[in-house]
């Protein structure tokens, strides 16, 4: 896969998109809790669902009790970058698709070891790729 940054217009996200989708990874939304976490529990890689790059493998997802599918690690420190998000009245890091800017969630300093980490995605904004799909 490309590393190159993805760019398209907004009117391209839009039909690429489910309304949902657009809302959460375009115009930085959050899907409400508990309606996106339904992943299979079988080796695989979940990948950003607008531009397809691998964002964090089965193996460091865990149950945060949160709603959202958490990860203790994305496959690669180059995967995703991170922002400061101050909206709502605090302070939180958001974190974003490297290759196209797609919102994900946010990165919380109480997850478990190795990293310490949760990442709190919007399952709506990743695809499952069973590892025997090839």
């Amino acid at each position: 896969m490309s590393t190159e940054k993805l760019i398209k217009s907004d009117a391209e996200w839009q039909e690429q998109l489910s309304d949902l989708a657009y809302k959460v990874t375009r115009k930085h939304g959050t899907e409400r809790a508990f309606t996106h976490d339904d992943f299979p529990k079988e080796p695989g890689v979940f990948t950003c669902v607008c531009c397809g790059a691998p964002l964090f493998e089965q193996a460091t997802k865990f149950d945060s009790g949160t709603g959202w599918p958490s990860f203790y690690a994305p496959i690669d420190e180059t995967a995703v970058e991170t922002q400061t998000d101050r909206s709502w009245f605090m302070s939180r890091t958001e974190v974003h698709c490297a290759r196209c800017d797609a919102h994900l969630g946010h990165v919380f300093p109480d997850g478990p070891q190795p990293t310490g980490l949760r990442y709190c995605m919007n399952g709506v904004a990743m695809e499952f790729h069973a590892e025997d799909e090839g």
